[in-house]
């Protein structure tokens, strides 16, 4: 499987990343470790996690989902062949929350605890936070990398602005700059990433690995109207897709996948994976039968007449961008 490298950090990945959320959620340890073990023996190698996952659920905390990875490194011994990807800084309790030097280096040994393990690949800053300043971050990062507690740093949900003002930062205290950028991006959600982060991350060299590839289930076909949505946990995120567009999107998966064999899901994917500025998408799957349909998108090659169909039928205003900002 050709590897792809994540910005010029030298970690090379597959084209697709295991999304960890559902760990300690939709999926418990049992059957996430038959994920995690179908997922790495098929020849992919990014789990993205966070300190955070699954914060949401009652009952929880936080920390289910590196707890749930630790026990698998220790069951499987196959730590080496995964490039881990955790993120820290949004709210872990009262005032456990942010990007400041001590919060750093407290989270950073709390997520090597649950992970069970002494080094983390990707540590990604999981929000911007304004209250301190990117070089006291980056110096601390700095820190972590020379102790050898992190290769890498990203960051998700930046804004161009933002993310640009790290990377200048980086370059002008000699500090490790973020190599990846971690945002919402899917044929549905494309407006605010094309329209800013894009061309930073072409220009930069920026590895890009996109979660909500499949707009939570809506891209795979799943919800096509509001009676699919009664008792599901992801009804609240999908509702704001059942709408002409959305409908207009979906048509015209039905009809690429049609023609290629193969799921609305996977063409989706295999849009993402096409795209010049994306290195993976993150996608997560609660079964092997799922896990199977998620690989097989790597294996699919769109044509242009696919492609066109799909960026047309998904095309996005300025007014819609507005929208997003707003």
């Amino acid at each position: 499987m050709q590897k792809r490298t994540l910005g010029n950090s030298g970690l090379e990945i597959a084209p697709l990343a295991f999304g960890g959320n559902v760990f300690g959620w939709t999926a418990d340890e049992q059957r996430s470790f038959e994920l995690l073990d179908s997922f790495v023996d098929a020849g992919f190698n990014l789990v993205d996690t966070a300190d955070t996952y699954s914060t949401w659920v009652p009952g929880n905390h936080g920390g289910e989902s590196e707890t749930i990875i630790g026990n698998w490194f220790k069951r499987s011994g196959k730590r080496q062949k995964v490039i881990l990807a955790t993120k820290l800084g949004k709210p872990m309790g009262p005032r456990k929350k942010g990007l400041s030097r001590q919060y750093i280096l407290s989270e950073v040994e709390d997520s090597l605890s649950r992970l069970q393990t002494d080094y983390i690949d990707l540590y990604q800053s999981h929000e911007d936070d304004k209250d301190t300043p990117l070089e006291e971050s980056l110096a601390t990062f700095a820190e972590l990398i020379e102790q050898g507690k992190v290769r890498a740093i990203g960051a998700s949900n930046y804004s161009a602005e933002r993310l640009a003002q790290a990377l200048r930062t980086s370059a002008e205290h000699g500090l490790p700059r973020y190599e990846t950028l971690q945002p919402n991006y899917n044929l549905y959600d494309r407006a605010d990433y094309e329209a800013t982060l894009e061309p930073l991350c072409l220009r930069e060299h920026l590895g890009v690995i996109s979660y909500f590839s499949l707009a939570s289930g809506f891209l795979a076909g799943k919800y096509r109207s509001e009676a699919d949505l009664a008792g599901k946990s992801r009804a609240p995120m999908v509702k704001k897709y059942l709408n002409e567009r959305g409908y207009r999107i979906l048509r015209a998966l039905d009809e690429v996948a049609r023609r290629f064999n193969a799921t609305p899901a996977q063409v989706s994917l295999a849009w993402l994976i096409a795209r010049p500025s994306i290195t993976a998408p993150i996608a997560s799957a609660t079964n092997t039968t799922q896990l199977k349909e998620l690989v097989a998108a790597t294996r699919l090659r769109l044509d242009d007449e696919a492609v066109r169909q799909l960026n047309e039928a998904s095309a996005w205003s300025p007014a819609e961008q507005a929208l997003v900002r707003a």
